[in-house]
């Protein structure tokens, strides 16, 4: 089983990257975009079939270390 965890800024959390793509973007002529939130994709190969524990395992990994609880949200994708 694969999962896939995207993992991005709580609103109102203060995102530099994302404000430097942004400005980087209107610098290239891009004039359209009005704001980049920039986050990150993790994928992991589990070794399990059951969709349950995988979700359960994989929310304990981001719980503990993939993303910072205080600052961030994710979202898991699993996939056989």
């Amino acid at each position: 089983m694969k999962a896939r965890i995207h993992v991005y800024l709580k609103p109102g959390v203060l995102d530099p990257q994302g404000q430097a793509v942004s400005n980087s973007l209107n610098h290239l002529g891009f004039d359209e975009v009005t704001g980049v939130r920039q986050g990150k994709l993790i994928e992991i190969d589990l070794n399990t079939a059951d969709a349950e524990e995988a979700q359960q395992r994989v929310s304990e990994m981001c719980d503990k270390l993939l993303a910072n609880p205080v600052i961030e949200n994710y979202d898991i994708e699993l996939s056989a």
